[in-house]
């Protein structure tokens, strides 16, 4: 580890690099640190620069670039006691090249260690799930606290990144089973879930057709009873009108003929369906006597008849009182 980063600093700093030549040409993105009798005397900015001979010396050199440093694998233990093993990768960029070549003996090498000790230090305060879960929070955290340190050293973490998390073998199939039944439990819920919407579209489906149903029956009995009631209007406008009519025939020759001929049909008629209709009939005395059958009818017709007129021509005066002929009936009680 310290030869892998003895490497990245020979790429950035350089103790006694450049021999003083008078007229300096320093590149872009780099400082040269003076030194004027072993002591720091300025820093030489990129372009044209002019030095004093023996007097003034090169000692270091600083790139003012971005530097990605590569923090090997590390071990760190969760707060659930796991133990894991993580890589990532480090951004730095020097800002003052003073403090860069004199504040630190290696910079980077001092940015590197305080990276891994930070790291170990924020993963003991999360559980395993925590650290793939808040993994860019991780991250900030490891930048805010290297950059609390390395600002004496005049060098910036401009951003941290963990590039590979290794975890043991056991605990990684047991994530992989949590995984798969979490999984599971979505695919069960989702199913559940189906059926349920499944069963109240089902539900509602029903409750439509019923109440569809019952309007049309409701419509179908209005109907069937506004079909009933033009029925029954019309068989008593047409009883009516044929009462009218027998009426009117009555009154002219041989009407009472007509009238015994309807009656004697009657009888016969309704003798034809008592036989179909019913086991057990009624039968008068001497059913064979049609013709005293139709005369008994003609006669109760013709005291009806007489009993109608004498009730039109009587006189008001002699007329009895409403009152008294509304009177109740009681059985054993003579009126």
């Amino acid at each position: 580890m310290v030869t892998q980063n003895t490497s990245v600093t020979q790429q950035v700093r350089s103790s006694s690099a450049k021999i003083n030549t008078v007229i300096c040409f320093v590149p872009q993105q780099e400082a040269w640190v003076v030194e004027r009798f072993g002591k720091f005397h300025k820093t030489l900015e990129p372009g044209l620069n002019i030095i004093l001979p023996v007097i003034d010396s090169i000692k270091y050199i600083q790139s003012l670039k971005e530097i990605a440093i590569d923090v090997p694998h590390q071990s760190a233990i969760t707060s659930d006691n796991v133990v894991l093993n993580i890589d990532g990768v480090l951004y730095l960029k020097v800002l003052d090249a003073n403090k860069a070549s004199y504040g630190v003996e290696d910079a980077e090498y001092a940015v590197t260690q305080l990276a891994q000790t930070t790291m170990r230090s924020e993963i003991g305060q999360i559980t395993l799930d925590n650290v793939f879960k808040e993994r860019e929070v991780l991250n900030q955290n490891i930048v805010d606290a290297i950059n609390k340190a390395a600002l004496s050293w005049g060098i910036i973490c401009l951003r941290y990144e963990i590039r590979d998390i290794k975890m043991p073998e056991r605990v990684a199939e047991a994530m992989q089973l949590q995984v798969e039944a979490e999984r599971n439990k979505r695919a069960k819920v989702l199913e559940s879930e189906g059926i349920k919407i499944s069963e109240i579209n089902r539900a509602e489906g029903e409750r439509q057709a019923a109440i569809l149903a019952s309007e049309a029956e409701r419509e179908a009995q209005i109907n069937r009873a506004m079909g009933e009631a033009n029925a029954i209007l019309a068989k008593a406008k047409a009883r009516a009108e044929s009462l009218e009519v027998l009426s009117q025939a009555i009154g002219k020759k041989h009407g009472h003929d007509a009238v015994s001929l309807n009656i004697a049909e009657q009888y016969v008629s309704a003798f034809g369906k008592l036989a179909k209709e019913s086991n057990t009939v009624l039968l008068p005395s001497d059913p064979g006597n049609m013709s005293g059958m139709v005369s008994q009818a003609m006669a109760i017709y013709k005291t009806i008849g007489e009993d109608r007129q004498k009730s039109v021509h009587k006189p008001s005066s002699t007329q009895e009182p409403t009152e008294d002929l509304n009177y109740d009936y009681e059985p054993g009680k003579q009126h």
